[in-house]
């Protein structure tokens, strides 16, 4: 997803929020940048190595492809948690044979695909992502200006905390996610602070928390989502989208885009991965599949396989296209 860099504290409540949502891949799990998958580009084998990205929606990809690698075709698959740029070289060097959801990499994209030939796409995920600022709709209705990021200063005081000292905080979430957001506070002339949860998990926690307490709050956030239907959450118009107007963060102004979300898998695999490679190919679902299934596992607390289960389970003729034909 388009995401970046800057490090914050840790507590130990989102320590353990971290932890539950990242149980597909298990907390602490081996970090690809430094070590490979036993099971990644396993030549002859019927395994199957799966990048899990930090966001409960990525994850509910990979929840479903698991569940009907292994119930379905009888494989074993292994699922790793990689950062997104990083995950594209893990990739390129058959560390992990596919990513099953990319906000948007151009760079990356041209080195691997287009240049190097080691990695190719996949085809869309079927669902569309978005990022933006939002504030919550409790507070939207009592002051719909808001709403205009030209009136953002206005309510700069009400949106102050602790981290964004005497300027208005503008909350983000993991360090590795893209973000515009400290050039366009920048380049906007806007009194806001970036201030970074540390994780996905963190971010909900806080946007919780406030959203408990009525108070005011500016998050960098995207859709698809399953919290916004917890806290609903009204998005603040920035100047528009043009094609390029994001390409020189020094001078970027403008809001992000609307992305059809991608696959993408290692360039062996596809040739020679079989009915496995076939599936991830086939594998396409809405934005209400994804959040049903992110809903279950970070809200409701399953686990990702029993959330994948519970939604393989009532949506047979979804999933029964993605088999390959024997």
């Amino acid at each position: 997803m388009a995401r970046i860099h800057a490090r914050t504290r840790t507590y130990a409540a989102v320590a353990a929020a971290t932890c539950a949502l990242l149980t597909l891949s298990g907390c602490g799990a081996a970090d690809m940048t430094k070590q490979a998958s036993p099971y990644a580009n396993a030549q002859g084998s019927r395994t199957v190595t799966l990048s899990v990205q930090s966001w409960v929606g990525a994850q509910a990809n990979v929840a479903v492809a698991k569940y009907l690698l292994e119930h379905e075709l009888g494989y074993r698959v292994d699922t790793v948690q990689v950062d997104e740029v990083p995950a594209w070289d893990a990739l390129s060097q058959g560390r992990v044979d596919a990513i099953m959801e990319d906000w948007g990499h151009p760079d990356q994209e041209k080195r691997y695909v287009t240049d190097k030939k080691t990695i190719v796409g996949a085809g869309d995920l079927g669902v569309t992502g978005h990022i933006g600022w939002f504030v919550p709709t409790y507070f939207a209705k009592q002051h719909p200006d808001v709403t205009d990021w030209h009136n953002l200063d206005k309510y700069a005081d009400q949106l102050r905390t602790a981290e964004s000292g005497d300027k208005g905080q503008l909350i983000d979430g993991s360090p590795s996610f893209v973000t515009n957001d400290k050039a366009l506070v920048k380049n906007l002339g806007l009194d806001y602070q970036v201030v970074f949860a540390g994780s996905e998990a963190a971010q909900i926690t806080q946007i919780k928390q406030f959203a408990k307490e009525r108070k005011p709050f500016l998050s960098y956030w995207y859709k698809p989502q399953w919290l916004f239907r917890t806290v609903p959450m009204t998005e603040v118009k920035l100047p528009p989208y043009k094609e390029g107007c994001d390409s020189d963060l020094a001078k970027i102004t403008c809001a992000y885009p609307v992305t059809p979300l991608q696959k993408f898998l290692n360039a062996d695999f596809a040739k020679k991965g079989g009915p496995a490679a076939n599936l991830l190919k086939n594998f396409t679902w809405t934005t209400d599949d994804q959040n049903a299934v992110a809903l279950l596992i970070a809200d409701k607390g399953l686990s990702p396989e029993a959330a994948a289960g519970q939604w393989v389970k009532a949506n047979g003729p979804v999933w029964k296209k993605w088999l390959p034909r024997k």
